[in-house]
């Protein structure tokens, strides 16, 4: 019983340490994806991304791949997440001062992790 105890806060532990080690953001989705500043017109799917000014570096963000997950509402918009996590692949640069989030997500990509009617949602993200 003890073994299995010690296993369990392990594995807890293990949970909360990979957790923290995300970083925080907020995502917003848009809708056309060609052209795009990495790509051009190739179609590069739809489980894509934008990245913020302070992901793009200088464009070596592109290609970059990162696992999203939504960790909350920014608005009073009731459910904004729908659980689980997806995995984007950089393919355009969200410029300042019209970029409102730290990834602007494919409409597909944020549906599958939180509510179209949300808009805006907090995340956490890791580039993997």
């Amino acid at each position: 019983m003890a073994k299995a105890a010690a296993i369990l806060l392990l594995a807890a532990l293990f949970g909360l340490v990979s957790a923290s080690l995300a970083d925080q953001g907020t995502a917003t989705y848009y809708t056309v994806y060609t052209p795009s500043a990495c790509y051009g017109f190739q179609d590069e799917g739809t489980m894509i991304a934008a990245a913020s000014d302070g992901l793009w570096d200088g464009g070596a963000a592109c290609g970059r791949m990162y696992t999203v997950s939504c960790a909350g509402g920014t608005n009073a918009t009731p459910n904004p997440c729908k659980g689980g996590s997806v995995t984007v692949k950089i393919v355009d640069r969200c410029p300042s001062p019209g970029c409102q989030a730290t990834l602007d997500l494919s409409q597909e990509a944020f549906n599958a992790i939180g509510n179209l009617d949300a808009g805006k949602i907090l995340i956490n993200y890791n580039q993997v």
